[in-house]
């Protein structure tokens, strides 16, 4: 049986407190950090030719310009009858689920599978071949390049400013992972051919640049997974709940102690 009148009321204290740290200190380094086997000056190429593809259900921003504006008036129709909204941006197109765009005076276009790039000059030639502008200059940019998150972490979505974004970076944009959220099997998942396939990516590892989905796609889901599988958050808050009332009835009793021993 444990006297405590003939224990130092301090030392118990602290003793209690380091058990109580110990307790609750359970994520490791190796288990957040990331890239931890890559060493100071290490190179690893990169895919640097990544460019995002038109896929069914994108949202494009066309805009046509020309030396005499009014020669390119006809293909910036700021209506909803051709499938787009006006904006600051020139019109949005919708692509459908076949593919094709309804683009002013030149009408269907299809334009799965190509890049923003490729559609530019599409167009472009169209526009030069059919003799409406001789000088056309198109700028084409994704309206709704989004990745979203699902997980240990809540659901959100990121708007990318830009067709080019990787793992890595939608992870920072997205605030980063808590500690308590698994690193070793983040999935990403993308409908590709018309189904619906998903990886795992480690951001621990280096070997994460070198996989197939490290450079994401417009409309990816980034799923995650709390510590064990459980919600490892609320089990924690639950504990620290638990920590806090014992510190205090700790302070309590040792504050009493310390009293009655003057």
């Amino acid at each position: 049986m444990i006297r405590i009148k003939n224990s130092n009321p301090r030392s118990l204290l602290m003793a209690l407190l380091a058990t109580l740290l110990l307790a609750t200190s359970c994520v490791t380094p190796k288990r957040v950090n990331y890239l931890q086997d890559m060493e100071h000056e290490t190179q690893i190429q990169l895919e640097n030719r990544f460019e995002a593809t038109i896929s069914p259900y994108d949202e494009l921003s066309i805009v046509v310009s020309a030396r005499d504006q009014e020669l390119a008036k006809p293909f910036n129709l700021n209506t909803q009858g051709m499938g787009g909204g006006s904006g600051t941006n020139g019109s949005t197109y919708l692509v459908d689920v076949n593919g094709n765009i309804q683009f002013p005076v030149l009408g269907t276009i299809y334009v799965q599978g190509m890049t923003r790039l490729q559609l530019q000059e599409a167009i472009a030639t169209r526009l030069e071949a059919d003799d409406y502008i001789s000088d056309p200059y198109v700028q084409v940019r994704f309206s709704n390049f989004k990745i979203f998150f699902l997980g240990a972490d809540g659901g959100k979505a990121i708007t990318i400013s830009n067709e080019r974004c990787t793992f890595l970076e939608a992870l920072a944009l997205s605030g980063d992972l808590s500690l308590f959220t698994r690193r070793d099997k983040i999935a990403v998942l993308r409908e590709v051919n018309g189904r619906m396939t998903m990886r795992y990516l480690d951001p621990r590892s280096s070997k994460v640049f070198d996989d197939p989905y490290f450079m994401l796609q417009q409309n990816d889901f980034i799923i995650t997974q709390s510590v064990n599988g459980g919600n490892a958050r609320s089990e924690v808050s639950y504990w620290l709940g638990w920590v806090s009332t014992s510190v205090s009835f700790v302070t309590m009793i040792t504050t009493y102690l310390l009293y009655k021993s003057k």
